[in-house]
């Protein structure tokens, strides 16, 4: 489908009035590649007397297979005006996350869509008697490899396309395979899950996706530092110089991944990996070097109609029940009704 266009660059998609299967979206010739686009975020949206036609929370979290109903809460926030909340999980333990979020949301919002492999799961929430404005919503589901599914830390990708309030949106959780070496793998495993998704039962008159949002643990590590210069960096607050060693931003300027997305600047703390309880790198024999693997990447496909407003990329600190930091977004989007 078109909605998925440009997270490979070097095959490149053309644009038609036509929606084509996945695995034809990736067209045969050479072209530009944009790269990602860092974007400054403004102040966080407030949601209330939000001019904005939409309004997403987006957030992932890899759980490291344990769950808090304090950190649950801190999750989801208190604000609730926005208009949808979008949560990706992975590594999700045994319990039931969909009703303890539902649980903690009850006041203010309902469950709209939820794909779920396992332990990689995704959720949208909408305000009360929002499913007016749904007009469309699917899931679908992609695993890579094997070994993840037999200890419970599936691989792969989940992902829900939605109609809500006129603007056709993809949300799209992953969790690729882990280790600094293995960068070529993650970069074929967001191919095969590109090439995957929505790819049963296409329509080729369907509409495609105006906004796609890519989210999760995509696991790609720091290359070319060791671990304690790393640190030292982290403790005198510069660690925006060690975005020139981020693999995901390095391979998007090769022009591997994600062409002409957007992401917001990694203005946090990279968020993985912490002693689980605190807010200290890892202190076991292993001493990783600290890494943003936790991510939210988007694109507007259809520019004439959808403007994008990035009000908020940060992560957060004060969940400590995993070796992960969450980390939310919230983008606001405007539709062009001339």
């Amino acid at each position: 489908m078109e909605r998925l266009c440009g997270i490979f660059s070097t095959k490149l998609c053309r644009r038609k009035n036509k929606q084509k299967p996945i695995n034809s979206i990736i067209d045969n010739y050479e072209g530009t590649h944009e790269g990602i686009k860092t974007l400054e975020a403004g102040n966080c949206c407030e949601f209330s007397g939000s001019s904005a036609d939409v309004c997403l929370c987006i957030v992932t979290w890899n759980m490291n297979g344990q769950v808090s109903s304090e950190d649950l809460e801190k999750l989801v926030g208190r604000n609730r005006k926005l208009d949808l909340l979008v949560i990706g999980l992975q590594e999700v333990p045994r319990q039931n996350i969909a009703r303890l979020l539902k649980n903690v949301l009850a006041d203010t919002h309902i469950l709209l869509g939820e794909a779920v492999m396992q332990s990689l799961q995704l959720f949208v929430f909408g305000p009360k008697n929002s499913e007016q404005f749904v007009r469309e919503l699917k899931v679908d589901k992609h695993s890579v490899g094997g070994l993840g599914g037999l200890i419970r830390r599936k691989k792969g990708a989940v992902a829900i396309t939605i109609n809500y309030k006129g603007i056709q949106m993809i949300f799209i959780s992953c969790h690729l395979a882990a280790h600094a070496s293995n960068v070529e793998e993650r970069n074929d495993q967001l191919r095969n899950i590109s090439h995957s998704l929505f790819s049963k039962n296409w329509n080729p008159y369907g509409r495609p996706a105006q906004v796609t949002v890519w989210l999760g643990d995509l696991n790609y590590r720091l290359q070319g530092i060791t671990t304690f210069p790393a640190r030292d960096l982290i403790q005198e607050n510069h660690h925006e110089l060690l975005t020139t060693k981020d693999q995901l931003l390095q391979e998007a300027e090769r022009g591997q991944i994600f062409n002409g997305y957007n992401e917001g600047t990694l203005a946090f703390k990279p968020t993985y990996k912490y002693n689980i309880g605190s807010s200290n790198y890892d202190t076991s024999h292993k001493v990783r070097v600290p890494s943003w693997t936790d991510r939210i990447l988007f694109k507007i496909d259809d520019h004439d109609h959808i403007n994008a407003t990035l009000r908020c990329y940060d992560s957060m600190d004060n969940i400590r029940s995993s070796d992960h930091k969450p980390v939310k977004a919230h983008l606001c989007l405007n539709v062009n009704r001339q």
